[in-house]
């Protein structure tokens, strides 16, 4: 079910919604499905994988930083979550590499669509880093815990640790869900899911 809790009283062109949800949710399948509806998306985790990929514009600092973790295809993204993943010292110096480039892109986005009823941005760590105040409305993905860690144990090199260590770094499923102006439930046919997104996104065209 989807549920829209308040209007939106932020209304600007482009209303911008933020997609957001924990580690295994479903997140980058609801953003795809808002594709298929012709609302743009701007999908925080791919500019980092393109900043930090082969030839990336991040690469050379990331190497300065943390040396080692960077090779010919880029970041080794695996070594650099093992030397960040549990020290919040290390994670906020790669932050400060990764963040700030990040913005820029999400600003270019935004000029680039600003002629657009409605645009998404999905950002995993919406709430987290205090993203939610620069966005209208909160789309919240969420699953049962159980679909959830099965999701997310299926990925290679992810243990039960890794796992225990990234849910540590963010905002509890239920928190988000009582924050949300809506939720997408991904643990479900996913026909179900697309018509909830479906519903969600004919709520800001042509306002």
């Amino acid at each position: 079910m989807t549920h829209y809790k308040r209007p939106g009283s932020r209304l600007r062109r482009p209303f911008i919604l933020g997609l957001t949800g924990s580690i295994g949710m479903g997140k980058s399948t609801a953003a795809t499905m808002f594709e298929r509806e012709g609302v743009p998306v701007f999908d925080a985790d791919a500019e980092v994988h393109r900043l930090q990929g082969p030839g990336g514009a991040l690469v050379a600092a990331i190497e300065a930083r943390f040396p080692g973790t960077t090779g010919p295809r880029g970041v080794d993204r695996q070594e650099l979550g093992r030397r960040v993943l549990g020290n919040r010292h290390e994670l906020a110096a790669l932050e400060a590499i990764v963040h700030p480039a990040v913005g820029r892109a999400q600003k270019k986005f935004l000029a680039r669509h600003r002629a657009r009823d409605v645009v998404v941005l999905d950002i995993p760590l919406l709430f987290e880093k205090g993203g939610w105040h620069r966005v209208g409305a909160v789309a919240v993905v969420t699953a049962p815990m159980w679909i959830q860690r099965k999701r997310v144990l299926r990925r290679p090199g992810m243990t039960n640790a890794k796992f225990k260590a990234i849910r540590g770094l963010q905002v509890p499923d239920r928190v988000k869900r009582a924050r949300a102006d809506f939720l997408i439930e991904t643990g479900r046919p996913k026909s179900e899911t697309h018509r909830q997104i479906r519903r969600i996104a004919s709520c800001f065209h042509a306002q």
